[in-house]
C-alpha cells in the first residue's frame, strides 16, 4: 500500500503540472518519469518494454508525412476553393470550413490542421467584412468531431486503438457513421445560429470570388509525390489490419518513400515538422502509467470501478463516456486516456475481451469529444485562438467557453444513444 500511495501522489503531482501547464509538460513528464526510475517504482527494462512503439513511430511517420505535404499548399488551395465554390456566401464559408477542417482532422493531427485552416479563414472573413471569431471557433470544435473519426485522427485514439487491437478500418467502420451524423447535426446548428449573423453585401462576396487558389501551390511536382504516397498510406490503413500489418508500419514506409522521392536532402530540415517535444512527452507518459501499473495503483482503481457499476459493462460505458467527457473538457486528453487505459485492460481481464469492448469505444469518445468542453480542452483550440490573438482578435476563456461546452453537452448525448444502439440493444 506505501508503494501505491507513493506513486500515486508522486503521479498526481505531475498530472497537476501537465494539466496546469505551468511548467513545459515534457519536461515534467520526463522529470516524473526519472523519479519513478531513481526510486524504482518502475525498474529501467519494464520502462522501456512499457513504452508503446507503435504509437511512436506512428506519430513520428505521420508529422514528416504532413510536414512535407503541407509545404506543396495543397490545404489552403482546398480551402479557397471550397469558399469559392459556395460564390462568398459566409454562412456556406462556415459550414464548409468546419466539414473541410473536421475531414482534414480526421487524417491529420488536428493541431497541424487549424495551424492550416486558421490563417486562410481569417484572411477570409476580412474580406467578407466580418469577425472571424465565429469562423476559429466553430473550426476548433470541428476538429476535435473530425479527429474522433479515426484510428490517426487524434493521439488517444491511437494508443487506444494500439491497446485494444482496433484497426484502422474497424475504427472507420464504428466511429465513422456516428461523425457525420454529429457534424450534419452541427452544420444544422451553424445554420440555426449564425444565419441572421452571417450576412454581407454582394461587393464582398465577390472579393472571395477573385482569389486565386492556384497561387497557394508552391510546388506541383512535390505535390504529386505527396498525394502519390498518401494515396499508398491511407489504402494501407484500410487493408493493414487484413496483411497483419501495424498501422505505424504502414505509415514509417510511407514516411521513409516520401523522404527518398522527395526530392529534400536536408534530413534535419525534414525533421522539423516532427514535434519532438510531443514525442518525448509520450515517452515519458508511457513509463508515469507504467509506473503505476507495477506499483498495483491501477489494478486496485479498476476493482474499485467494477464495484461501483456491479460488473455491468453497459453501466461502465456510460460512466466512461462521460468521465472522459468531463475530465477531457478541463485536463490533457492524452495523459488521460494513457492513465485509463490500464484500467479498461484490468477490467478485461475480469470481464472478458468481447464484453469490453463498448468501454474501450467509449473511452475514445469522451476523451476526443471531451475536448470541446472548454478552451483549453485540446491543444486544436488553444492554438487557433492563439493564432486569432495574433492577428488582434482577441477570444477569451468564457467567449469560448459559453458555446462549446453547449457543442460538447449535445455530442455526448448523441455519442450516449449511439452506443446504447450499437451495443446494448
Amino acid at each position: 500500500m506505501t508503494l501505491i500511495l507513493l506513486s500515486l501522489a508522486i503521479f498526481l503531482v505531475i498530472y497537476i503540472f501537465i494539466s496546469t501547464e505551468k511548467m513545459n509538460k515534457t519536461i515534467v513528464a520526463l522529470f516524473g518519469a526519472s523519479i519513478y526510475l531513481m526510486l524504482r517504482i518502475i525498474d529501467s527494462e519494464t520502462a522501456y518494454r512499457i513504452i508503446d512503439w507503435h504509437v511512436i513511430f506512428l506519430l513520428v511517420s505521420m508529422m514528416i508525412i504532413v510536414g512535407i505535404t503541407k509545404d506543396t499548399g495543397i490545404f489552403q488551395y482546398i480551402a479557397v476553393k471550397a469558399a469559392k465554390a459556395v460564390k462568398g456566401e459566409p454562412l456556406k464559408i462556415l459550414i464548409m470550413l468546419s466539414l473541410l477542417t473536421a475531414l482534414f482532422s480526421a487524417f491529420l493531427d488536428n493541431v497541424t490542421t487549424v495551424l492550416i485552416i486558421a490563417p486562410i479563414t481569417i484572411l477570409i472573413a476580412v474580406e467578407l467584412g466580418i469577425s472571424p471569431v465565429p469562423f476559429i471557433i466553430n473550426i476548433s470544435l470541428a476538429s476535435n468531431i473530425g479527429g474522433t473519426a479515426t484510428l490517426i485522427g487524434d493521439p488517444p485514439n491511437i494508443m487506444i486503438g494500439s491497446k485494444a487491437g482496433f484497426d484502422f478500418l474497424k475504427f472507420l467502420v464504428v466511429m465513422g457513421p456516428l461523425v457525420v451524423l454529429l457534424l450534419v447535426l452541427f452544420s444544422v446548428i451553424l445554420w440555426v445560429v449564425y444565419r441572421k449573423k452571417l450576412i454581407v453585401s454582394t461587393e464582398r462576396k465577390a472579393r472571395i470570388l477573385e482569389f486565386d487558389e492556384t497561387k497557394a501551390i508552391e510546388d506541383a511536382k512535390l505535390l504529386k509525390k505527396c498525394l502519390l504516397v498518401l494515396a499508398i498510406v491511407m489504402t494501407g490503413f484500410v487493408f493493414h489490419g487484413l496483411f497483419k500489418l501495424e498501422a505505424s508500419v504502414v505509415a514509417l514506409f510511407g514516411a521513409s518513400l516520401l523522404m527518398v522521392i522527395s526530392g529534400k536532402k536536408d534530413i534535419d530540415e525534414i525533421l522539423k515538422a516532427v514535434e519532438w517535444g510531443t514525442i518525448l512527452f509520450f515517452i515519458g507518459l508511457f513509463i508515469l502509467v507504467g509506473g503505476l501499473v507495477e506499483s498495483g495503483t491501477i489494478q486496485l482503481a479498476s476493482e474499485k470501478l467494477l464495484a461501483l457499476t456491479d460488473g455491468n459493462v453497459e453501466k461502465t460505458s456510460f460512466i466512461m463516456i462521460w468521465a472522459s467527457g468531463i475530465f477531457s473538457s478541463v485536463v490533457d486528453n492524452i495523459p488521460y486516456v494513457a492513465t485509463m487505459i490500464p484500467m479498461v485492460s484490468n477490467m478485461e481481464a475480469t470481464l472478458g475481451t468481447a464484453a469490453i469492448v463498448p468501454v474501450w469505444w467509449s473511452l475514445a469518445l469522451g476523451s476526443c469529444l471531451g475536448g470541446n468542453g472548454t478552451l483549453v480542452g485540446a491543444s486544436a483550440n488553444v492554438v487557433a485562438v492563439g493564432i486569432a490573438g495574433k492577428s488582434g482578435y482577441k477570444i477569451s476563456f468564457m467567449q469560448f467557453t459559453k458555446y462549446s461546452f453547449l457543442i460538447m453537452l449535445f455530442t455526448l448525448i448523441i455519442a450516449t444513444i449511439y452506443i446504447k444502439v450499437l451495443f446494448f440493444l
